[in-house]
């Protein structure tokens, strides 16, 4: 099996040197933001910091591919690291705490790209979680100061806590209903929203979530992490990773149960 270590030490710079740019940024009255062609926001502290990520890795890896929310996709081969420099900008920009850095690296392999290493560092919460393939999951302030994740052991939806982004993405493709049942069925739902549901998961304190549309960047790093916890993340299809475009990731136990209502409209 392939050693991660160096990789995973070069996500924890990275880290650092984002969460650097986007602290110093955060809160900020002068602020700049722009809306961007599909209508979501973009703070000059995300492009910041995927410059930063960028420039970082064309030192350190210059062989590697890079695709990041703010400026596409560059390079190729059959390693690839994925950026979302600030996931839950819509946060960032009102001042709300809940948001962080997220970088991946995808390897590619006989089943097509999967993520092999996974970073995702909320500086305003004060948390940090990362994972690497064959390495376990972790969260803490840094490789030498960790806890180790473990998913939890709920096998009954009516004991099952559930994470949630909004309604009405689920709403706008015509599956509210079947997600409405969802919640009628667990014994608790709150909408944490963009990673943290996945990061709770992976603690164990959550034990579902699921989106109806999100982007690699939005999920390389968050499926890493949920799995090397010992959880299971998948597409709403189904389809272990995270290439379907949507998302649902869980403890593994109550991973079908979820998903039969997921795919009824």
């Amino acid at each position: 099996m392939p050693d991660y270590h160096d990789d995973l030490r070069l996500g924890h710079v990275l880290a650092d040197a984002a969460d650097s740019t986007t602290m110093e940024r955060f809160k900020a009255l002068d602020l700049k933001v722009e809306t961007k062609p599909d209508m979501t926001p973009v703070s000059e502290a995300d492009k910041a910091a995927e410059e930063l990520i960028r420039g970082s890795l064309q030192r350190a890896r210059p062989r590697d591919a890079v695709l990041g929310e703010e400026f596409g996709s560059e390079g190729s081969g059959p390693r690839r690291w994925v950026i979302d420099p600030i996931d839950g900008t819509k946060n960032y920009v009102r001042g709300v705490p809940v948001w962080a850095t997220l970088i991946a690296l995808m390897e590619r392999g006989e089943g097509g790209d999967r993520p092999v290493v996974g970073v995702v560092s909320a500086p305003a919460l004060g948390r940090r979680w990362w994972a690497a393939e064959g390495l376990g999951a972790y969260t803490g302030r840094s490789l030498s100061s960790a806890s180790r994740l473990a998913v939890s052991k709920v096998n009954s939806l009516s004991d099952a806590s559930l994470a949630y982004s909004s309604l009405s993405g689920w709403e706008e493709r015509g599956k509210l209903n079947g997600f409405l049942d969802l919640t009628r069925a667990c014994w608790r739902t709150r909408g944490y929203g963009d990673f943290w549901p996945y990061m709770m998961v992976a603690e164990g304190s959550v034990d579902i979530c699921a989106e109806p549309e999100l982007s690699l960047w939005d999920m390389a790093a968050n499926a890493v992490i949920v799995q090397e916890a010992g959880g299971r993340f998948t597409g709403l299809d189904g389809v272990p990773g995270p290439n379907s475009g949507d998302a649902a990731a869980s403890n593994g136990l109550l991973h079908g149960a979820m998903l039969d209502y997921l795919r009824s409209s």
